[in-house]
């Protein structure tokens, strides 16, 4: 049998092309691909102590439902009165969630549907611990809460990292407690992101399919190195439990809403006054824009002179292609800036100057 001759130079040289070949097929997207880890169990030391079990007590009157079942010509009546006194309730319901410590001095970070109407908040800690907690601030818009313990001594805390850096198959890290079981972790990748689930003009989620449940809600999201990516919010499910598909807060977002909180306990958004709805491509005109059906009376759009019919193009010389582009646009701006609206007015083009005002709590637009 014949034996191919090599030289050292040329066996040094295949060496190095197999050593490679084999790399290309280990991490086929090269220093970029996130490594397997060989146990959570290092993060979850690292970061459970900061994650707490949320229990809020939550007075409910059931009189106004019940005053519903009376015939209209019987409401505002002394009947209806004394059908209340008998048959309206007002009940205490318990509840649970999840939320996490993000400064020493008891600061935690939760979903405002966890807390929204508490009348009594407990926080309870993974040593067994548990504090009265009180609202500093909540933002029901981006579903973002701020609490506050005071536990007399610094706490475990957790950092927000950057969700903007965050890629779909990244490795993730939920923890929570689901069903008030007590502290859980779950795996998983980031599935999708940007997300819009028809929760609000602020949907901008990551999609997961770690294990998330009811309990978990403002529970924190990590990445591989402990920092907080995300606030586990929403699932899909059809029958109530996981199916692999839920929904966490970026946290450039929670952060963002923090910090506004814990400055001043409310979020103040720019308002324009309108009512909109998103504009197909006009083919003749070529513009893709919001078309105003609506204008506030005595609103910053009508002190400006917009107009119901008028198209918006633009804020500020960027396009909004959309009903929700435009309300996050101008919500983006402080009250009180002066703004530039790129307009079409039955075909002529032309520019409005704008103040913008507040956004009310209960604005729709």
């Amino acid at each position: 049998m014949l034996v191919p001759v090599v030289s050292p130079s040329a066996r040094r040289a295949l060496a190095v092309l197999a050593a490679m070949f084999a790399l290309s097929f280990a991490t086929p997207f090269g220093a970029a691909a996130q490594p397997m880890p060989g146990s959570f169990a290092p993060l979850v030391r690292q970061v459970l102590p900061a994650v707490v079990n949320i229990a809020v007590t939550t007075v409910i009157n059931n009189g106004e439902d019940i005053a519903n079942l009376l015939p209209p010509v019987l409401r505002g009546t002394p009947f209806e009165q004394e059908f209340l006194r008998h048959f309206g309730t007002t009940q205490q319901v318990r509840a649970v969630g999840s939320g996490y410590v993000i400064d020493p001095s008891g600061v935690i970070v939760t979903n405002n549907h966890v807390i929204r109407n508490a009348t009594r908040i407990v926080v309870s800690f993974s040593d067994g611990r548990t504090l009265v907690a009180r609202v500093i601030g909540a933002d029901p818009l981006t579903d973002v809460a701020v609490l506050k313990v005071d536990a007399g001594r610094s706490l475990p805390f957790v950092q927000f990292g950057n969700s903007d850096a965050v890629e779909v198959g990244d490795w993730i890290l939920a923890a929570g407690d689901p069903f008030g079981l007590g502290g859980t972790v779950t795996a998983g990748i980031v599935s999708a992101k940007e997300r819009e689930i028809g929760d609000g003009p602020f949907d901008r989620f990551l999609q997961i399919d770690a294990p998330i449940n009811p309990g978990n809600s403002g529970g924190p999201l990590f990445d591989l190195q402990g920092q907080v990516i995300g606030m586990n919010t929403a699932i899909y499910s059809p029958g109530g439990g996981s199916v692999g598909i839920g929904f966490a807060i970026p946290s450039n977002t929670v952060s963002e809403v923090v910090s506004e909180l814990r400055g001043g306990g409310h979020i103040r958004r720019g308002w324009l006054g309108v009512a909109i709805e998103s504009q197909s491509s006009d083919p003749v005109a070529g513009d893709t824009g919001v078309l105003v059906t609506g204008v506030a009376p005595g609103g910053p759009a009508s002190r400006a002179g917009i107009r119901p019919g008028d198209v918006v193009l633009a804020v500020n010389g960027a396009a909004v292609d959309g009903a929700t582009a435009l309300i996050r646009a101008v919500a983006a701006l402080a009250p009180g800036t002066r703004v530039r609206l790129a307009v079409n007015r039955n075909g002529e083009r032309m520019m409005v100057p704008v103040r913008i005002g507040e956004r009310p709590a209960n604005a729709e637009d």
